[in-house]
């Protein structure tokens, strides 16, 4: 029985193409959604509730970019077995790695293997058999009282619409009923149960995010989502997880097709608890510290790190950006310049030479000491994980900040190139051993570029702890900004910091970086449209990371796909 629901439903290598995906969300719900179209505007009102329209960019003639099929993330995965089963272990600990786009994880570029298949199909068996050992709570209704079969049929006909985050079909059901009957078949109800949860979660509904758009148009055309598509794609935007039953109801009622109606519902979903796991997730992933808690240092140089102290940065991070999104301003500004912390750890309190007061509230801010932290980018996790074990990094920093935050995406090195760091010598400081790099011809286009920003956050070791000497020198710290719209000299990066967070350059590779986390691609000159309007709207609030969100809840592309011209 091993792949008993597997063989019905399909196998999850090389499926897709298959599966006859047109009909997948046929539905007199969706058939009635009237969702929004290529009308020429971020937005417009299309024949769903009544209301004002907030005033956003429009195109004449807006186009979208192809997004193509994408798996859950192992983050996704784990999230949304806890909301279908309850399970919160980390359930995905052995999957393969995500591919990533830039700096987000994505599982978008390359077909799944045989092993990935395999990882599917056994964490697929382990959960089904820890879900029937509480029948009673898996189920919404009682086999003894109610029947067998009609028991069966119900918690089919829920389990499979939650699993698959859309109105499931009568031949699915059908197909998902013959599971069952041929369980209970070779033993009983409950191993009939099993392997309806173990076939479902081996289905490509479950572990892709399929969107197909009202209608079956393969001439690379526009095509409108459903509103099941529209409610799946901000259920893990904004929570990293499948559409609870509000969104759900509101997709089932035509409800999320209007921008009101979609900025009332992202509105609703930021005030959650659950958005802390979308808004966390982004800023691990854009600062490039989402592995933070892996992060090793030389015990030799630095025996006061520990992985504990590692998983309480990454701690903070996410602590911090929850805190300034979902509490605080909402800016920007206040993310990259906030002068406090929000870790409780003292151990990394230690590392920063703050301490608490004596009447802290667990989640209040922490000031740090003056003049030595600023936002996100002096926080340990980003200064820790983007150096060597054994000595920081002007290199990774640098980069770092001229990819992430500016979004200048730079060469590799040459492949004769030696990129591994100069020989640690007592007799001179960092800027002194990395001054190679850019007296080479080879090396010096790149690394102008980005030693003189990495050398600004010489103030901190490679564990991210401040100092003003190193070894027996003094500590300059000073640098420069090029290549930007607010190029000069930094005295550290401090002052860096506050020209960044000024720089609209920065403001607009945020609103990429949304952009991308938001669909697991990179832009194309098809959404100029939706990346135009988002970097206006986000200019026009103040930097207000809120309103950004629903920008793009809102834009032509997040309620759009583009159809795959046919034969693609």
């Amino acid at each position: 029985m091993r792949r008993a629901a597997a063989v019905l439903l399909c196998c999850v290598a090389g499926c897709y193409s298959g599966l006859g995906l047109g009909n997948s969300d046929a539905s007199s719900a969706d058939a009635a959604e009237g969702g929004p179209g290529p009308d020429g505007g971020d937005g417009a009102d299309s024949g769903g509730s009544g209301g004002s329209e907030p005033d956003i960019p429009s195109c004449a003639d807006p186009e979208v970019g192809l997004t193509d099929l994408r798996r859950l993330t192992a983050s996704q995965y784990n999230h949304t077995v806890r909301d279908l089963l309850g399970f919160t272990d980390d359930v995905a600990a052995d999957f393969s790695a995500d591919e990533r786009i830039g700096p987000f994880y994505s599982n978008v570029t390359a077909p799944i293997g045989d092993l990935q298949a395999e990882q599917y199909m056994d964490a697929a068996e382990k959960l089904a058999l820890r879900s029937i050992e509480d029948l009673g709570t898996l189920l919404p209704c009682d086999p003894t009282a109610s029947g067998e079969d009609e028991c069966a049929a119900q918690f089919i006909a829920e389990f499979a619409r939650k699993a698959y985050r859309r109105p499931v079909s009568t031949d699915e059901l059908a197909d998902l009923q013959q599971v069952f009957d041929s369980g209970r078949a070779v033993a009983d109800f409950g191993n009939g149960i099993r392997l309806v949860v173990q076939g479902i979660l081996q289905s490509p509904y479950f572990l892709y995010h399929v969107e197909t758009g009202e209608g079956a148009a393969t001439d690379g055309s526009m095509v409108p989502l459903t509103n099941h598509e529209v409610a799946a794609r901000l259920s893990y935007f904004l929570w990293d997880t499948m559409p609870d039953d509000v969104l759900a109801a509101a997709a089932d009622a035509g409800e999320l097709a209007t921008a009101d109606q979609l900025t009332a519902q992202v509105d609703r979903m930021l005030d959650d608890p659950r958005a802390q796991d979308g808004i966390g997730s982004f800023h691990l992933q854009w600062l490039g510290v989402d592995d933070a808690d892996d992060v090793e240092k030389n015990p030799a140089v630095f025996p006061e790190f520990s992985p504990q102290l590692a998983a309480a940065m990454k701690a903070e991070t996410a602590q911090f950006a929850n805190y300034v999104v979902l509490e605080s301003t909402g800016t920007l500004t206040e993310l990259l310049t906030a002068e406090f912390t929000l870790t409780d750890d003292p151990t990394l309190l230690a590392l920063y030479g703050a301490t608490l007061p004596p009447d802290h509230v667990a989640g209040e801010p922490v000031a740090l000491p003056a003049g030595q932290r600023r936002g996100l980018l002096t926080q340990a996790a980003v200064l820790a994980t983007h150096a060597h074990p054994d000595q920081t990094s002007p290199v990774h920093r640098g980069k770092f900040v001229r990819e992430n935050l500016l979004c200048h995406l730079l060469p590799p090195p040459p492949p004769d190139v030696d990129d591994n760091p100069p020989a640690i010598d007592p007799d001179a400081t960092t800027r002194e051993r990395f001054d190679q790099h850019r007296a080479d011809p080879a090396c010096a286009a790149c690394h102008n570029l980005m030693d003189p920003i990495g050398l600004t956050f010489e103030n901190y070791d490679s564990t991210g702890a401040w100092r003003t000497m190193e070894g027996t020198f003094d500590v300059d710290a000073s640098g420069e900004l090029v290549g930007t719209d607010v190029d000069g000299p930094v005295a550290n990066a401090v002052a860096m910091a506050d020209k960044l967070a000024m720089s609209e350059q920065v403001q607009q590779c945020v609103a990429r970086q949304w952009f991308r986390f938001a669909f697991g691609r990179a832009e194309s000159s098809e959404d100029a449209c939706t990346t135009d309007g988002l970097d206006r709207a986000f200019a026009d609030s103040g930097q207000d990371v809120r309103e950004l969100i629903k920008q793009l809840a809102i834009s032509t592309t997040f309620r759009n796909r583009r159809a795959a011209p046919a034969g693609s």
